[in-house]
């Protein structure tokens, strides 16, 4: 009956996946795939230098592409850039490779078989274009063009679904960063101050252009790399923290400086916090930055974004519906814990983005947990379970930038606080974070080499939790009922293997069940009036 089983659950998920790549497109394949014209090179650094034309948003820039061969070459270069965009010349040692446009993608065409693998090598790319403008940032991605409350032009882009190929040539793909980082210099005809990723390190004016440059030192996932432009006041602080002094800076309208202030004084504690659950804030070298932007928020590494009008909760509201969720400000927390999860550990598929909003879903618990107890914590994750969908599996389709569903935020954070519970011994909860900070710093991991890694730390397999809570989309029924003073209990809809610890509650009596696939019972002599932990996401009848 196992063997059924599995057979039936595996041929399911296969089905799912012939029917997902199906569905996909040629570009879908370009776009999330390590094909022929990415798999053979490895981006070491950008250099991005960009003039936008505030009236017009026509941008003309030049990306410099640093990269080394790591395996044959093919007589082919995949780069990205998408439709709304030009890819004018790359030029190699002084002349100009063939170009051949394929939808977003573009094939530059060079000898590049004769390089031998650990050569390293650059081009630089000319374009022009006006990228996409977004229809519903940070969802709908691309350049944001508005004004402020005293009529300041206020610009910016966002660009994680969408891809950074909307407004700048590269390997638009997260499982390649660029292992030495980034400079971005960005030209503009306003005063207007512009914000970057890293640190500023330089700034000129040439009569009505003004010119900045920001450099980043560390890896960076393309679509973090952002701009803000607009009528700021610029503030700053330090923190002492796990790895000395990390500098803080802030950055919102003029008009919203006051409240600003207030509302981001949060932000110390919360690093604070951060770094004792998960570890050592990841970008020391290029420091914290948060800015206001004209869209709700996003992690753009080092320079996060905030629009949350400085509400507590999302928007005013509490997404857990306990009331909890009320005592801090989401997106500063949200997008901030991206840090540690999106930004340093970085899925190298999409497909796996549960390990980006899984866990960083969960450090909103974990920074609730430091404010107001362990207990309101709790109440809090299991609170956000009310908008899991359980319609589709958590897991993407591979190769096709498919980044799953919704469920990737919650059901990802449910499966992080079950591992938990299961645990039973917050101390090692906390050391596997430390772990896996510390072994997957600034790294693009798959899912089963992350699964793999906490099976090990804890000694305990938590395959049958991934199988069931990942890659399937129903959740277990926990049966029961009670009959000659024993209670019967079973899990229906679950994984071969699944063991729930679920603790069962009637009057002064509580007990752990060992809750499987199998029919068990105990003697019960407590009646009929009985419930069960919410520690694990389940149903019961």
């Amino acid at each position: 009956m196992n063997r059924y089983r599995i057979f039936i659950q595996t041929g399911l998920l296969m089905l799912l996946c012939l029917f997902s790549a199906a569905a996909s497109t040629r570009q879908d394949s370009l776009r999330g795939g390590n094909g022929p014209g990415r798999q053979w090179w490895d981006v070491q650094r950008y250099e991005l230098s960009v003039m936008i034309d505030t009236a017009s948003e026509v941008i003309y820039g030049s990306n410099r592409i640093s990269f080394r061969v790591t395996a044959q070459p093919g007589d082919s270069m995949q780069l990205d850039l998408q439709d709304a965009m030009v890819l004018d010349s790359v030029i190699f040692e002084g002349v100009a490779l063939d170009l051949v446009r394929d939808g977003n993608a573009w094939w530059i065409r060079y000898p590049f078989s004769r390089w031998t693998k650990g050569g390293e090598y650059a081009v630089r790319a000319f374009y022009h274009g006006r990228p996409k403008t977004a229809a519903m940032p940070p969802w709908d991605g691309g350049f944001i063009r508005t004004r402020d409350s005293s009529g300041h032009l206020w610009m910016a882009v966002a660009c994680q679904g969408l891809g950074a190929s909307c407004w700048w040539p590269c390997k638009d793909q997260q499982s390649d960063k660029p292992d030495s980082g980034m400079t971005i210099r960005i030209e503009t005809n306003t005063a207007l101050p512009v914000i970057s990723n890293g640190r500023l390190t330089g700034y000129r004016q040439e009569g009505n252009r003004h010119i900045r440059t920001w450099q980043l030192k560390n890896p960076v996932n393309t679509y973090n790399v952002t701009f803000y432009l607009g009528d700021y006041i610029h503030w700053t602080d330090t923190l002492i923290g796990a790895e000395g002094l990390l500098t803080l800076d802030f950055y919102a309208l003029r008009a919203h400086e006051d409240k600003a202030r207030r509302q981001f004084a949060a932000v110390k504690p919360m690093l604070h916090c951060f770094e004792y659950w998960m570890g050592a804030y990841p970008f020391y070298d290029d420091g914290y930055k948060l800015v206001e932007a004209p869209y709700l928020g996003m992690e753009h590494q080092s320079a996060i974004a905030y629009g949350n009008e400085y509400k507590m909760g999302y928007k005013g509201t509490d997404r857990s519906g306990t009331g909890i969720g009320m005592a801090f400000d989401f997106i500063i927390v949200h997008e901030s814990g991206h840090e540690w999860f999106g930004n340093s550990i970085t899925a190298a598929d999409v497909a796996d983005g549960w390990i980006h909003e899984g866990f960083t879903t969960y450090a909103e618990a974990l920074f609730a947990e430091c404010l107001l107890g362990k207990e309101k914590a709790v109440r809090y994750t299991r609170g956000e379970w009310k908008n899991i969908r359980n319609d589709r599996a958590v897991t993407g389709a591979y190769g096709v930038a498919d980044g799953g569903p919704g469920d990737r935020y919650d059901k990802g954070a449910a499966l992080v606080h079950m591992i938990r519970m299961t645990l039973d011994d917050d101390q090692v909860f906390r050391n596997l974070f430390h772990a896996l900070h510390d072994t997957f710093y600034h790294q693009v991991v798959t899912s089963a080499a992350l699964e793999s890694f906490i099976n090990r730390f804890t000694g305990r397999d938590f395959r049958p939790f991934f199988d069931q809570y990942l890659r399937i989309a129903g959740i277990p029924r926990l049966k029961y009922f009670i009959k000659d003073k024993r209670l019967f209990y079973r899990l229906s809809g679950a994984v071969e293997g699944l063991v729930l610890p679920v603790s069962v509650t009637a009057g002064k009596k509580s007990l752990t069940l060992s809750a499987t696939s199998a029919w068990q019972d105990i003697p019960w002599k407590e009646g009929y009036d009985l419930s069960f932990s919410g520690d694990f996401l389940m149903e019961t009848e």
